[in-house]
């Protein structure tokens, strides 16, 4: 009875050791205010655009013009800041209401940036 408790106790720290040795080590690290800003700040931009691509009629366009709104998204999120500020920037001083020339230059913008980083040939076929 005893060798056998003795067994069980083994086992058990054992188990506990090699249970131990599979947990992953997690660094951390300062980072400066400067940084954090420009995180924060591209997480909201890229939510401004998603807010605007989101909508069906730009997102019927972009399926016109044959690009994948998933892809489009990918792309997006690839985009610099300064790229990511323009575009916000451009998304935001378009009329409000949605006219058609207004849906025509986001797509016209989100196209110019595709074809500037290569995703797409669009203008190319022209």
């Amino acid at each position: 009875m005893r060798s056998r408790s003795r067994d069980s106790l083994v086992a058990l720290l054992a188990t506990a050791i090699f249970t131990s040795s599979i947990q992953s080590v997690a660094y951390a690290g300062v980072i400066s205010t400067e940084e954090y800003l420009t995180a924060i700040d591209r997480d909201a931009t890229l939510a401004r655009i998603d807010v605007v691509l989101a909508r069906e009629e730009v997102r019927s366009r972009l399926e016109r013009y044959g690009v994948d709104p998933v892809a489009a998204n990918e792309r997006i999120a690839a985009l610099t800041d300064q790229e990511l500020a323009l575009l916000a920037t451009e998304l935001e001083n378009l009329p409000v209401g949605g006219s058609l020339l207004g849906v025509v230059g986001i797509v016209f913008i989100v196209l110019l940036i595709l074809e500037l980083v290569g995703v797409i040939d669009i203008f190319k076929k022209i």
